[in-house]
């Protein structure tokens, strides 16, 4: 038996814990600027993209980055640049001993500034990579107020998108996987996605983790059905939850390309963002027992032990009254 994507109701709200959001806009200093004493107050302010991959993040940052006031993108290499520098700073480094803790945190803090310092005019950034969901300790160090917007989707959805992606590529080997076996079947090709390293795994298990962590009250999830069913009363979600003034968003003009990355990874549309947003049912490609085996990965649903922000749909009966 096939299975249809299914649509969900166009009403949406926040599933939150009532103490950790407002909707009245910050008038103090914010502490998710970057870390610059001599220009604080005109530092713009930080946020984070993650969450899972095929999941609307590039689709997110499309819209945000209509606002001239915030700058957006795909995933930056920022992320993996902390990564490098943590590494080089570490106990494998002999030298390490000579780094102070004040001097890790500026260099971490750095990277940020460096590679955002052509967008130092807008008031918002937003910076996008899976990873940030495992760097939250790291994130509420460097910027305390900063908030990171996941975006999530059913995993067996998300599978069903790449697989999509490769059998359109017919004539590339995608460098999403590593060699000829991972590649052979659709079974082979969601079984290396799904590993703990990998696109989804890693992706899978880092929003776990800072689902249920100490800083999850930092994070909004997004669902991707739900972005595209409703873009307006999302948007205006997020807004909130940012504490940011709204905006009028264009949902029938959105422009983003990254070709160029896309030819690099053999894997065309990756990247790739329609120009209107709205959501197309359709039927799954996955074999009836693989869809099965990611259906039912959607722990964000059952919010229980977390403080994390959830955009969810609201009931048909209740939307109705």
């Amino acid at each position: 038996m096939l299975q249809l994507h299914p649509a969900v109701a166009t009403g949406v709200y926040f599933q939150t814990h009532p103490r950790r959001f407002t909707s009245v806009w910050k008038t103090e200093p914010d502490n998710n600027s970057f870390p610059n004493p001599k220009q604080k107050m005109t530092q713009p302010k930080l946020h984070f993209i993650s969450g899972l991959p095929r999941s609307g993040s590039t689709l997110l940052g499309a819209l945000l980055r209509q606002n001239p006031r915030f700058h957006a993108s795909m995933t930056s290499p920022v992320g993996g640049l902390v990564n490098r520098m943590l590494e080089a700073m570490s106990e494998d480094n002999e030298f390490s001993v000579f780094i102070t803790p004040e001097q890790k945190r500026a260099l971490i803090s750095t990277i940020f500034t460096t590679y955002y310092q052509d967008q130092a005019d807008k008031a918002t950034i937003f910076d996008t990579n899976r990873l940030w969901c495992s760097k939250l300790s790291l994130i509420k160090e460097l910027f305390p107020n900063s908030k990171v917007i996941c975006c999530v989707r059913n995993v067996a959805w998300i599978m069903d998108s790449v697989e999509r992606l490769i059998r359109k590529n017919a004539f590339d080997v995608s460098r999403l996987f590593n060699n000829p076996g991972e590649r052979s079947t659709v079974y082979t090709r969601t079984e290396a996605l799904s590993q703990g390293g990998r696109l989804v795994g890693f992706a899978y298990n880092a929003l776990k983790e800072a689902f249920y962590s100490e800083e999850s009250a930092s994070l909004l999830l997004v669902d991707y059905d739900l972005l595209t069913q409703a873009p307006d009363k999302t948007l205006s979600l997020i807004y909130q939850f940012l504490q940011e003034k709204p905006f009028g968003h264009d949902f029938t003009n959105v422009q983003y390309e990254a070709n160029e990355f896309d030819d690099r990874l053999n894997t065309k549309g990756l990247h790739q963002v329609r120009p209107k947003v709205e959501f197309q049912p359709r039927m799954t490609i996955l074999p009836p027992d693989l869809f099965a085996q990611y259906d039912g990965l959607s722990f964000w649903k059952n919010p229980s032990n977390s403080l994390a922000n959830v955009i969810v749909a609201q009931p048909l009966e209740t939307e109705a009254q």
